[in-house]
């Protein structure tokens, strides 16, 4: 019951504090169960797709692919996750091995309004999970995963391939320029697509 009271204070404070690259609010659900090396994670999208991720002693691996995977935290309600789902299933589109997952947080809403709200008016046709305390159990691991500790803003990405995460670039320019394994804020296409070239190329 705690939990879910923060899960709604934080989305409350979200929705009417409003996201950007400035604001930002604490993920902090307490404890979670840890993933074993070779779990799987069935996830289930607002438009009825299902996906199973498979844990690895790194991170995850998309289940029978091999397919580099993006985990898009974010939510529904937040600007700058708007402004960039187009560019990002444009992406998704122009690249088979590929796959972007879309995990919401910070907020409670139904699948029909996922749709009607963020996926019809923002061409974001992509794998969305909206599943609550399995969302947050896979978001919690992937931070833990990558020790981060800080205020968590949306949108928050990391990319995943063998099973391991990658690096990526200073999408925000607030790193002086390192790498790190996720990106924090909105990333432009073009940064995804020569991060990606990167990876590929491995």
């Amino acid at each position: 019951m705690k939990k879910l009271l923060l899960v709604l204070l934080c989305a409350f404070a979200l929705v009417f504090l409003g996201c950007d690259q400035n604001e930002s609010e604490s993920y902090s659900l307490g404890e979670y169960a840890p993933f074993k090396d070779g779990e799987e994670i069935s996830l289930k999208s607002v438009s009825g797709a299902s996906v199973s991720l498979v844990r690895t002693s790194k991170g995850f691996v998309l289940k029978g692919s091999d397919k580099i995977v993006m985990l898009d935290i974010f939510g529904t309600f937040c600007a700058p996750c708007k402004a960039e789902a187009p560019h990002l299933m444009d992406y998704q589109l122009n690249h088979d091995d590929f796959m972007l997952i879309g995990l919401i947080t910070f907020e409670q809403i139904s699948d029909k309004d996922v749709i009607e709200k963020f996926i019809k008016p923002f061409n974001a046709y992509y794998f969305i999970a909206n599943e609550g305390e399995k969302n947050e159990r896979l978001i919690s691991q992937v931070l833990a995963d990558i020790g981060y500790d800080s205020a968590l803003s949306l949108p928050f990405k990391v990319v995943l391939k063998g099973g391991k995460y990658e690096l990526l670039s200073d999408n925000l320019g607030e790193r002086g320029g390192k790498e790190a394994l996720y990106y924090l804020g909105a990333v432009s296409s073009e940064l995804v697509a020569k991060d990606l070239e990167k990876i590929r190329k491995k």
